[in-house]
């Protein structure tokens, strides 16, 4: 670590239920706003009590591209915990326990600063319940950061439960500050300042960010099921949607979650639901029917890990065939997936505008880790997202409406119910222009021909958009290309690489559905080899890319419920290019 520079990472593990997830958003929310950056990743037990929670943030003074590979200080609130992280410790680091919970331990070539937390908390301060904010004055002062910073966000927590509660979290987060300073052998400031506090940043996570970038892309309704990782979303819309005129409804299933997107988008309205795997498996049967009734409808896919019930609490990229694939037959559908938390603002409100546009389902896949990353953004441009209008047809004088009629587009104009002369039935049955059921084969050609037609159209007006390049990919060693959340990873990963002699690009696509093939390829033919890292096991983008190119990746898939360490792609980067 440049100890002239501000770069470390914080780890805290403890026991799920005690205080350990807003310990850690108290700290980032402190450090946030004294300037640094922060990038936050947290997981958690899938069990409603017990079990270990972890949250790591990492702060710098420059930009940040991941949660770090080396943890500087670990914080042990729990003797499982200890066990489970004390290995990520880099040597040299600094482990802050709470002695109350956790046996004394010696680890060579590490400071170890023991504090009887509970005991504080308890005897001290009169209520357990302060545990967490002993621990943040301790942490606040190891770090060197100004008591001042912990009160602002010790208030702001606390204050609805009046202020003798707030008082006695003052006393909690003094009395950890004052603690640790008996320490003072230990106590090395890691915060080194920053020239100039950005006041035009968002602190937020990828959930908040979909939520509100949905909200000002003129979301109508949403309606969802609750499902880890994606219940947030719900939780961020439910008190500004409606201040927009908006409508939040909770189903009693994905199904019908589903089922009220579709009414509302036939209706005229902008709507959208959230979900994980096993909710997608659900919607299948209707996104097939808004595929084939041409009804616009969004659909956020918050990744989590494992097949069946599986990880709920964790991270993967293991349903990207689920989203190009999962349908009887076959029907057209949009596949998009933001790369951080700041793109999770934008790329929502482009996934209403296709859905409204090309009459089509999108599918919008998220993940558990940028789900929950908590990281300070720009202000967001709120003018950077056109809004596309829906394509009506004039109103009607004879009756008669061609509403599947074949375009050169593909898009046929829509009408909302209610416009004169322009009833029409709505059906996931084949049909002709005029709605029609009509079975004869010329027709069924036709027609399908016509609803694929709005994937080209998509692809050959707007794919370059949709794509991102890092470094130049002329003659470099090795060309990445990826997909999702781990595009800061690889970026670091890249600059990891190039410290080590190795020259290497990366293209993250964000529209995996219609793929931007020609882009992809022009990119491959400009670097010696392409890597394909993914957290899913089968390396299903690698397969994808077979399938739909002319090139030969190299995947580099690890499904371990985690994000991608940038240390270990470095190594994969190397090892290719000496392949």
């Amino acid at each position: 670590m440049d100890g002239s520079r501000t770069d470390f990472v914080v780890r805290l593990a403890g026991e799920s239920g005690e205080g350990v997830l807003s310990l850690g958003e108290m700290l980032t929310t402190a450090l946030a706003r004294l300037g640094y950056e922060v990038y936050t990743f947290r997981t958690y037990p899938a069990e409603i009590k017990g079990g270990t929670v972890l949250y790591q943030v990492r702060v710098a003074d420059h930009v940040l591209l991941s949660y770090g590979s080396h943890v500087d200080v670990f914080v042990a609130l729990n003797e499982e915990g200890y066990h489970d992280n004390v290995d990520s410790l880099r040597p040299g680091g600094t482990l802050i326990y709470d002695s109350d919970n956790v046996p004394t331990h010696e680890l060579p070539g590490r400071c170890v600063i023991p504090i009887p937390i509970g005991t504080i908390a308890k005897k001290e301060i009169g209520s357990v319940l302060t545990k967490n904010v002993v621990a943040l004055g301790a942490i606040l002062r190891f770090i060197g950061a100004p008591v001042e910073a912990g009160e602002r966000i010790a208030e702001e927590t606390f204050k609805r439960k009046g202020d003798e509660v707030v008082q006695k979290n003052y006393q909690a987060l003094h009395a950890g500050y004052n603690y640790i300073s008996q320490f003072a052998d230990c106590t090395k400031p890691l915060l080194h300042g920053v020239e100039q506090v950005n006041t035009e940043r968002l602190i937020i996570n990828g959930n908040e960010a979909l939520a509100l970038g949905a909200v000002h892309g003129g979301l109508g309704l949403y309606a969802g099921y609750p499902i880890t990782p994606a219940t947030d979303i719900m939780e961020a819309v439910a008190p500004i949607l409606p201040r927009f005129d908006g409508v939040l409804m909770q189903a009693e299933d994905e199904i019908s979650a589903l089922g009220m997107v579709l009414g509302a988008a036939f209706a005229g309205k902008r709507a959208m639901t959230a979900t994980s795997g096993p909710g997608l498996s659900l919607m299948v049967e209707q996104i097939n029917l808004a595929g084939q009734a041409e009804i616009p409808a969004v659909i956020v896919d918050v990744q989590r890990g494992g097949a069946s019930t599986g990880l709920p609490t964790k991270s993967s990229q293991g349903d990207l065939n689920l989203a190009l694939y999962g349908v009887h037959n076959e029907s057209p559908r949009v596949v998009l997936a933001p790369t951080s938390v700041e793109d999770c603002f934008y790329l929502i409100q482009h996934a209403l505008n296709i859905a409204e546009r090309y009459q089509v389902p999108v599918i919008v896949l998220s993940d558990q880790s940028l789900a929950h990353r908590r990281c300070t953004i720009p202000k967001p441009d709120l003018a950077r997202v056109p809004r596309w209008d829906r394509i009506v047809p004039e109103p009607g004088t004879n009756g008669e409406y061609a509403r599947y009629k074949i375009t050169e587009t593909g898009i046929s104009p829509m009408a909302i119910p209610g416009m004169k002369g322009l009833a029409y039935t709505a059906t996931g049955i084949e049909h002709n222009e005029y709605s029609d059921p009509t079975y004869t084969p010329e027709n069924l050609q036709a027609m399908k021909t016509k609803r694929f037609r709005k994937l080209d159209h998509l692809n050959q007006h707007y794919a370059e958009q949709f794509v991102r390049i890092w470094g130049d990919p002329d003659g470099a060693d090795v060309g990445i290309i990826g997909w999702g959340s781990t595009e800061g990873v690889i970026r670091e990963a890249m600059e990891l690489a190039g410290r080590e002699g190795v020259r290497a690009a990366a293209l993250y696509p964000k529209m995996l559905l219609p793929l931007p093939v020609r882009i992809i390829e022009e990119f491959a033919s400009r670097v010696k080899k392409v890597l394909v890292p993914e957290k899913n096991f089968t390396g299903e983008f690698a397969a994808y890319l077979r399938a739909q190119t002319r090139i030969e990746p190299i995947s580099y898939a690890k499904d371990t419920g985690l994000p991608f360490d940038p240390e270990d792609v470095k190594e994969q980067i190397i090892r290719v290019a000496r392949m």
